[in-house]
Protein backbone atom coordinates (compact mmCIF):
# COMPACT_ATOMS: atom_id res chain seq x y z
CA UNK A 1 0.00 0.00 0.00
CA UNK A 2 1.29 3.70 -0.49
CA UNK A 3 2.25 6.37 2.25
CA UNK A 4 -0.50 8.25 3.46
CA UNK A 5 1.15 11.20 1.69
CA UNK A 6 1.29 9.98 -1.69
CA UNK A 7 -2.26 8.76 -1.79
CA UNK A 8 -3.48 12.32 -0.52
CA UNK A 9 -1.26 14.03 -2.97
CA UNK A 10 -3.18 11.62 -5.86
CA UNK A 11 -6.75 12.19 -4.54
CA UNK A 12 -5.80 16.19 -4.28
CA UNK A 13 -4.31 15.66 -7.98
CA UNK A 14 -7.77 13.98 -9.12
CA UNK A 15 -9.94 16.69 -7.22
CA UNK A 16 -8.39 19.88 -8.43
CA UNK A 17 -6.69 19.16 -11.53
CA UNK A 18 -8.46 21.93 -14.22
CA UNK A 19 -8.11 22.74 -17.56
CA UNK A 20 -5.16 25.58 -17.49
CA UNK A 21 -2.82 23.62 -15.73
CA UNK A 22 -3.53 19.91 -17.41
CA UNK A 23 -0.44 19.13 -19.24
CA UNK A 24 1.75 22.36 -18.37
CA UNK A 25 5.41 21.79 -17.85
CA UNK A 26 6.11 24.17 -14.60
CA UNK A 27 9.65 24.81 -13.30
CA UNK A 28 10.45 26.02 -9.31
CA UNK A 29 13.55 26.78 -7.81
CA UNK A 30 13.98 26.67 -4.07
CA UNK A 31 15.89 26.60 -1.13
CA UNK A 32 19.12 28.28 -0.80
CA UNK A 33 22.42 27.69 -2.22
CA UNK A 34 25.72 27.58 -0.76
CA UNK A 35 29.14 28.54 -2.48
CA UNK A 36 32.28 26.90 -1.06
CA UNK A 37 34.83 29.40 1.05
CA UNK A 38 36.66 26.17 1.55
CA UNK A 39 36.41 22.10 1.20
CA UNK A 40 34.53 22.49 4.55
CA UNK A 41 33.18 25.72 4.37
CA UNK A 42 30.20 28.04 2.62
CA UNK A 43 28.26 31.60 1.83
CA UNK A 44 24.81 31.04 1.88
CA UNK A 45 21.65 31.77 3.97
CA UNK A 46 18.61 30.53 6.07
CA UNK A 47 16.14 29.42 3.38
CA UNK A 48 14.64 26.45 3.81
CA UNK A 49 12.85 26.20 0.91
CA UNK A 50 9.48 25.28 2.01
CA UNK A 51 7.63 27.97 -0.44
CA UNK A 52 8.90 26.12 -3.35
CA UNK A 53 8.31 22.93 -2.24
CA UNK A 54 4.58 24.74 -1.28
CA UNK A 55 4.31 26.08 -4.94
CA UNK A 56 5.27 22.69 -6.59
CA UNK A 57 3.15 20.94 -4.60
CA UNK A 58 0.65 23.47 -5.23
CA UNK A 59 1.42 23.15 -9.31
CA UNK A 60 1.02 19.28 -9.32
CA UNK A 61 -1.55 19.06 -7.93
CA UNK A 62 -3.43 21.68 -10.10
CA UNK A 63 -2.52 19.13 -12.87
CA UNK A 64 1.09 20.47 -14.06
CA UNK A 65 4.23 18.24 -14.98
CA UNK A 66 6.53 20.01 -12.13
CA UNK A 67 10.23 19.69 -11.99
CA UNK A 68 11.47 21.16 -8.56
CA UNK A 69 15.23 22.77 -8.94
CA UNK A 70 15.90 22.77 -5.52
CA UNK A 71 18.96 23.71 -3.56
CA UNK A 72 20.23 21.95 -0.28
CA UNK A 73 17.33 21.12 1.91
CA UNK A 74 16.06 18.52 4.28
CA UNK A 75 12.49 18.95 2.84
CA UNK A 76 10.75 15.57 1.58
CA UNK A 77 9.99 16.00 -2.36
CA UNK A 78 6.53 16.68 -2.57
CA UNK A 79 4.32 13.51 -4.54
CA UNK A 80 4.47 13.71 -8.28
CA UNK A 81 6.92 16.53 -8.35
CA UNK A 82 10.41 15.80 -10.37
CA UNK A 83 13.42 16.82 -8.66
CA UNK A 84 16.54 18.39 -9.82
CA UNK A 85 19.74 19.01 -7.11
CA UNK A 86 22.03 21.71 -7.57
CA UNK A 87 24.31 23.17 -4.69
CA UNK A 88 25.88 26.71 -5.85
CA UNK A 89 23.93 29.67 -7.81
CA UNK A 90 25.81 28.73 -11.27
CA UNK A 91 24.37 25.16 -10.69
CA UNK A 92 20.99 26.52 -10.61
CA UNK A 93 21.58 28.84 -13.15
CA UNK A 94 22.26 26.56 -15.57
CA UNK A 95 19.25 23.67 -14.81
CA UNK A 96 16.80 27.04 -14.64
CA UNK A 97 18.44 27.99 -18.63
CA UNK A 98 18.37 24.37 -19.57
CA UNK A 99 14.77 23.43 -18.50
CA UNK A 100 13.24 26.72 -19.01
CA UNK A 101 13.11 25.70 -23.41
CA UNK A 102 10.02 23.76 -22.64
CA UNK A 103 8.59 25.43 -19.88
CA UNK A 104 5.49 27.52 -19.77
CA UNK A 105 5.54 28.42 -16.12
CA UNK A 106 8.46 28.76 -14.23
CA UNK A 107 8.40 30.41 -10.70
CA UNK A 108 11.38 31.41 -8.99
CA UNK A 109 11.02 30.78 -5.74
CA UNK A 110 14.45 30.00 -4.31
CA UNK A 111 17.25 32.28 -2.55
CA UNK A 112 20.40 31.82 -3.85
CA UNK A 113 23.46 33.44 -2.44
CA UNK A 114 24.37 36.83 -3.95
CA UNK A 115 28.09 36.58 -3.55
CA UNK A 116 30.63 33.99 -3.67
CA UNK A 117 34.57 33.92 -2.80
CA UNK A 118 36.55 35.03 -5.68
CA UNK A 119 39.30 32.42 -4.78
CA UNK A 120 37.84 29.62 -2.73
CA UNK A 121 40.86 27.87 -0.94
CA UNK A 122 41.41 24.46 -2.12
CA UNK A 123 42.14 23.26 1.12
CA UNK A 124 40.99 23.54 4.88
CA UNK A 125 42.51 26.97 6.58
CA UNK A 126 42.94 26.59 10.29
CA UNK A 127 41.59 28.52 12.59
CA UNK A 128 44.44 28.67 14.83
CA UNK A 129 46.09 30.30 11.62
CA UNK A 130 43.86 33.82 13.03
CA UNK A 131 41.60 36.24 11.16
CA UNK A 132 41.31 36.21 7.82
CA UNK A 133 39.54 38.78 4.38
CA UNK A 134 37.86 37.20 1.77
CA UNK A 135 36.90 38.77 -1.37
CA UNK A 136 33.40 38.28 -2.32
CA UNK A 137 32.30 38.56 -5.96
CA UNK A 138 28.56 38.56 -7.44
CA UNK A 139 27.50 35.63 -8.65
CA UNK A 140 24.63 35.02 -11.86
CA UNK A 141 21.91 37.12 -11.62
CA UNK A 142 19.92 33.79 -12.64
CA UNK A 143 16.57 35.93 -13.70
CA UNK A 144 18.54 38.65 -15.18
CA UNK A 145 20.12 35.80 -17.69
CA UNK A 146 17.38 33.32 -18.34
CA UNK A 147 16.18 33.14 -22.01
CA UNK A 148 12.72 31.94 -22.05
CA UNK A 149 9.75 30.83 -24.08
CA UNK A 150 8.20 33.54 -25.44
CA UNK A 151 5.17 32.43 -24.50
CA UNK A 152 6.50 31.36 -21.01
CA UNK A 153 5.12 33.17 -17.48
CA UNK A 154 8.30 33.82 -15.23
CA UNK A 155 7.15 34.74 -11.16
CA UNK A 156 10.35 35.87 -9.30
CA UNK A 157 10.09 36.61 -5.89
CA UNK A 158 11.76 39.58 -4.25
CA UNK A 159 12.50 39.82 -0.20
CA UNK A 160 13.47 42.92 1.24
CA UNK A 161 14.36 44.17 4.50
CA UNK A 162 13.09 48.08 4.34
CA UNK A 163 10.47 50.08 4.17
CA UNK A 164 10.68 50.83 -0.02
CA UNK A 165 9.80 47.25 -0.84
CA UNK A 166 7.19 47.74 -3.16
CA UNK A 167 8.84 50.16 -5.19
CA UNK A 168 11.71 47.81 -5.09
CA UNK A 169 9.72 44.97 -6.01
CA UNK A 170 8.40 47.17 -8.90
CA UNK A 171 11.28 48.22 -10.65
CA UNK A 172 12.47 44.24 -10.04
CA UNK A 173 9.33 43.81 -12.07
CA UNK A 174 10.22 45.81 -14.74
CA UNK A 175 13.67 45.39 -15.09
CA UNK A 176 13.59 41.62 -15.48
CA UNK A 177 10.63 41.59 -17.53
CA UNK A 178 8.40 39.58 -15.11
CA UNK A 179 4.87 38.04 -15.34
CA UNK A 180 4.52 39.00 -11.29
CA UNK A 181 6.65 39.44 -8.51
CA UNK A 182 6.00 37.78 -4.94
CA UNK A 183 7.25 40.68 -2.37
CA UNK A 184 7.77 39.47 1.60
CA UNK A 185 9.30 41.45 4.43
CA UNK A 186 12.53 39.73 6.18
CA UNK A 187 11.65 41.22 9.14
CA UNK A 188 7.63 40.53 9.31
CA UNK A 189 7.02 37.93 11.95
CA UNK A 190 6.22 34.75 11.32
CA UNK A 191 6.90 35.13 7.37
CA UNK A 192 10.00 34.84 5.53
CA UNK A 193 13.16 31.75 6.32
CA UNK A 194 12.64 29.19 8.08
CA UNK A 195 8.81 29.26 9.50
CA UNK A 196 5.83 27.42 7.91
CA UNK A 197 3.85 30.60 7.33
CA UNK A 198 4.04 33.56 4.80
CA UNK A 199 2.74 36.69 4.32
CA UNK A 200 3.76 38.70 0.90
CA UNK A 201 2.30 41.41 -1.52
CA UNK A 202 1.29 39.56 -5.40
CA UNK A 203 2.43 42.39 -8.17
CA UNK A 204 1.38 41.72 -11.43
CA UNK A 205 2.36 43.48 -14.55
CA UNK A 206 -1.02 44.99 -14.44
CA UNK A 207 -3.77 45.85 -11.79
CA UNK A 208 -3.22 46.61 -8.19
CA UNK A 209 -1.30 44.40 -5.74
CA UNK A 210 -2.33 41.95 -4.07
CA UNK A 211 -1.76 41.68 -0.33
CA UNK A 212 -1.93 38.28 1.47
CA UNK A 213 -2.52 38.33 5.39
CA UNK A 214 -0.36 35.75 7.24
CA UNK A 215 -0.97 32.20 5.58
CA UNK A 216 0.34 29.20 5.77
CA UNK A 217 2.96 28.46 2.92
CA UNK A 218 0.80 25.82 0.92
CA UNK A 219 -2.49 28.70 1.21
CA UNK A 220 0.08 31.41 -0.03
CA UNK A 221 1.47 29.05 -2.69
CA UNK A 222 -2.45 28.44 -3.98
CA UNK A 223 -2.90 31.87 -3.71
CA UNK A 224 0.06 32.99 -6.02
CA UNK A 225 -0.96 30.21 -8.22
CA UNK A 226 -4.56 31.38 -8.83
CA UNK A 227 -3.17 35.11 -9.69
CA UNK A 228 -1.12 33.97 -12.51
CA UNK A 229 -3.81 31.07 -13.52
CA UNK A 230 -5.25 33.21 -16.14
CA UNK A 231 -1.89 33.96 -17.90
CA UNK A 232 -2.11 30.05 -18.45
CA UNK A 233 -4.83 29.98 -20.63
Amino acid sequence: MSEPEAILAAAERLLLQRAPWQGKNVIVTAGPTREHLDPVRVVTNPSSGRMGYALAAAAYARGAEVVLVSGPSDLPLPFGVTAHRVETTAEMQRAAQALVKRADLVIMAAAPADYRPAKPAATKRPRASGAITIELEPTPDILSSLERPKKCVVVGFALETGGDGLAKAQAKLREKRLDAIILNDAHEPGAGFEVTTNRVTIIRRSGEPIELPLLSKRDVADKILDAVEQSLT
